[in-house]
């Protein structure tokens, strides 16, 4: 997904549309929360003016992280629409919009599709089993995970006096 400046000036007039799959599975080596990452679809066109190109990409893909509770893979899919401007000049910008400046005379959108994949990675991610086989254990040496239920059946041998207090 790179261009010279040279080759986007040809597209000015007729425009530069894309669908493409591209190859980001280096974001596992940059981000150890993916585990896996499958190729992504990316749309998008490019909007041309005589100071600065708009991209208008879509981009999709499924993600694979750990579950924050038991480490198992929880996939995730992600879907993004986003619209990134580079100046091909550094010059005064007005718009809402952010931008940024582009570095020699060639145009890379791969940062950009990982930047934006990455800010898609959530804080905490669940799977959706109750207890997943092989996920965390729930018991060691000298403890174990009890669950509300087994906790409200249980009672404390040293406030079993109390519990006959309400019969009365």
């Amino acid at each position: 997904m790179k261009w010279s400046i040279h080759q986007l000036q040809k597209y000015r007039n007729k425009g530069l549309t894309f669908d493409e799959m591209v190859d980001v599975s280096e974001l596992k080596e940059e981000n150890t929360d993916i585990r896996e990452i499958s190729p992504v679809h990316l749309q998008g066109r490019a909007d041309f003016t005589s100071d600065y190109i708009t991209f208008h990409l879509h981009i999709t893909g499924t993600m694979v992280l750990p579950c924050s509770r038991s480490l198992v893979d929880v996939p995730l899919p992600f879907d993004v629409h986003t619209k990134e401007v580079f100046l091909l000049e550094h010059t005064e910008y007005e718009g809402d919009e952010d931008f940024r400046y582009l570095e020699g005379e060639v145009l890379d959108l791969l940062p950009v599709i990982k930047e934006n994949i990455i800010l898609e990675i959530p804080l905490q991610v669940f799977s959706e089993e109750a207890e997943p086989a092989g996920g965390a254990p729930t018991k060691g040496q000298d403890w174990q995970v009890i669950s509300e239920k087994d906790q409200a059946e249980k009672i404390d041998p040293r406030l079993a006096g109390l519990a006959k207090f309400f019969d009365k």
